[in-house]
């Protein structure tokens, strides 16, 4: 069992007394528009999936016990907001909601939680540093240039949202979710994000992405996907170790 909600009350007393160390994820994401063809719970699919093989791959690590809590599936996505199925939160009620979980858990002997994240708009992002900061809790930051460096070219680009990357990763998880007839006829779009953004580039369409994905779609497979999640979980793995020995 990897589902922290899964255990009943009395399990969690023997979690906190146990000799392994208790090591929490909570996946954060957001319902936010990913291309014509893949889900708007893109982001949070790809938190889940790192937490879930994260924690199966240390299931019988003698040290540390990784349990998966209830996701964060909301976010700031004001980038989205023209598009339809956009749903965002403000930066500070996602601040207080994280801080206020992980304070309650840490009340109760729980204290060592890591964030996990894959929802990279600027505002969300400050937010959830500034949340893990306040509550004294560990966050993957996959922007940090050393974990950037591990990743795929088109990550390394900027120019990958719902684009090869993203979409390899929903099709090595959940392929039922992704539109593959539309996916395959999505011409490449070059977008450097982060350089867009720098620029005062406020949403989607302002960058040129009037279909709400950027990247290349069309090259996305379920082998990549599998190939990029064993990355992002060896680098999770590698955090909640150290967290375990902290």
């Amino acid at each position: 069992m990897t589902a922290f909600a899964e255990l009943s009350s009395p399990q969690v007393a023997e979690l906190i007394a146990g000799p392994r160390t208790p090591v929490l994820l909570l996946p954060v994401g957001a319902v936010e528009p990913h291309g014509p063809h893949a889900p708007l719970a893109t982001d949070h699919l790809i938190s889940a999936g790192m937490c879930s093989r994260a924690a199966e791959r240390l299931a019988d690590d003698p040290d540390v016990r990784a349990l998966v809590l209830p996701a964060f599936d909301y976010g700031v996505t004001n980038f989205g907001a023209s598009f339809p199925g956009a749903v965002s939160i403000g930066p500070d009620t996602l601040r207080a909601l994280v801080v206020e979980v992980c304070r309650s858990l840490a009340a109760q002997g729980l204290g060592r939680i890591v964030i996990v994240n894959n929802h990279f708009e600027p505002a969300h992002v400050t937010a959830l540093r500034a949340a893990t900061e306040e509550a004294g809790v560990a966050y993957l930051d996959l922007l940090r240039r050393t974990n950037v460096a591990r990743l795929t070219d088109e990550f390394r680009s900027g120019s990958c949202h719902a684009g090869q990357y993203e979409t390899s990763l929903v099709l090595a998880d959940r392929p039922d979710l992704v539109d593959t007839a539309t996916m395959r006829e999505l011409p490449p779009v070059r977008v450097d994000m982060p350089a867009a953004m720098s620029a005062g580039r406020h949403d989607f369409v302002e960058m040129g992405m009037d279909r709400a994905y950027c990247g290349t779609p069309a090259g996305a497979t379920a082998a990549e996907g599998a190939s990029t999640f064993d990355t992002l979980t060896d680098m999770l793995v590698e955090l909640i170790r150290e967290v375990g020995r902290s």
